[in-house]
């Protein structure tokens, strides 16, 4: 089954197409993150709009670079929520408008499971069952996987999520949209145990987490490092070392408290903030550490992506899942809604 994947959540316009025998075929992604740097945020109208001058120019790269035409689709997929409004719309009404022209089947696909099962695209895929850590800009959670659409949430971030509380942090000290990449690439050259950052909840039961108290303290070090308002360089580096230091500690301590009650010692990691090499790291020694493995995906598919998107809606569309004709997203939708699939797709690319 060839599926054209559609992902235009946020900012990012993603496009892929899948073939369940033989993988990942081709994919494309345009980032806007240059249209919405002046801001120092994505603004959701300009973000739909770019979607419509970009969702069909890369289908079209995407279908060539497979030497294929719509017409040798067996079925669309596209992002149908959470995520921002508009922007869904535009995936939505082009995922569904091109199956209604083709007369394939179309099915609206959560994005959060397509970051859930974006490691199935790997040579070296998990088994079921794993633990998954979901990290990125809108959300931090634990999630239990016994199978496709058979998850139970274990923790999540009671206010901002790690993706967040990074680009926040960086706009404290003056770095470049998007911060969180900023932040980490400046604090390779700076001392993380000079600045002792706390690790929120760790001393806690429970598997929730909250960040909140990171970005106060960060906050309160700026103010007390800073001459006449204006930060040292090294003292930038080194407090966004501890920052980075105190995030990845946290995650990891919660993975671990994770595996450990549940008794799984598969890990995967995924969402945009699962590219950041420290935390891949610190997360292989925490799984190592209990005789497990943990698994990812390629740093190109760990951001927003239309390969992510295709290959789930791919195991629901073999299982007969299918969208009604009317468009509608879904803005906010709890991931544990979705319902199991039996079919599970081992092909990868």
């Amino acid at each position: 089954m060839r599926v054209l994947g559609l992902e235009t959540s946020c900012d990012e316009t993603g496009i892929a197409l899948y073939d369940s025998e033989k993988g990942l075929l081709a994919h494309r992604v345009y980032s806007q993150i240059a249209l919405h740097a002046e801001y120092g945020g994505v603004v959701p109208e300009l973000a739909s709009r770019d979607h419509v001058r970009k969702a069909q120019p890369l289908i079209n790269e995407v279908m060539a670079e497979a030497g294929m035409t719509l017409s040798d689709l067996d079925g669309i997929a596209y992002t149908c929520g959470p995520g921002l409004v508009g922007a869904l719309l535009v995936g939505a009404c082009l995922g569904r408008s091109l199956a209604w022209a083709l007369d394939i089947p179309a099915l609206g696909v959560h994005h959060m499971e397509g970051h859930l099962l974006a490691p199935m695209l790997e040579d070296n895929p998990p088994e079921f069952p794993f633990i998954a850590l979901l990290v990125s800009g809108g959300h931090t959670q634990l999630v239990q996987v016994d199978g496709i659409g058979r998850y139970s949430l274990l923790g999540e971030s009671l206010d901002d999520a790690a993706g967040e509380a990074f680009d926040k942090a960086a706009k404290m000290m003056g770095l470049p949209y998007p911060g969180g990449p900023a932040l980490s690439k400046l604090a390779d050259s700076g001392d993380d145990s000079r600045f002792k950052f706390p690790r929120p909840m760790t001393d806690r039961p429970g598997l929730d987490f909250s960040f909140s108290g990171l970005k106060t303290f960060t906050r309160t070090t700026i103010l007390g490092c800073a001459v006449d308002g204006v930060l040292a360089e090294q003292d930038k580096a080194d407090i966004a070392a501890g920052f980075q230091a105190a995030v990845v500690d946290t995650l990891a301590i919660k993975c671990k408290r994770a595996m450990k009650e549940t008794g799984i010692n598969r890990l995967i990691i995924a969402g945009g903030v699962g590219a950041n090499k420290r935390l891949r790291e610190k997360l292989r020694q925490t799984a190592e550490s209990l005789k497990g493995a943990v698994y990812y995906p390629r740093p190109e598919l760990c951001t927003d992506n239309g390969a992510m998107i295709a290959y789930a809606g791919t195991q629901r569309l073999l299982a007969g899942e299918r969208a009604e004709l009317a468009v509608s997203v879904v803005p906010r939708w709890p991931m544990t809604e979705l319902a199991p699939v039996e079919r599970v797709d081992r092909s990868h690319g």
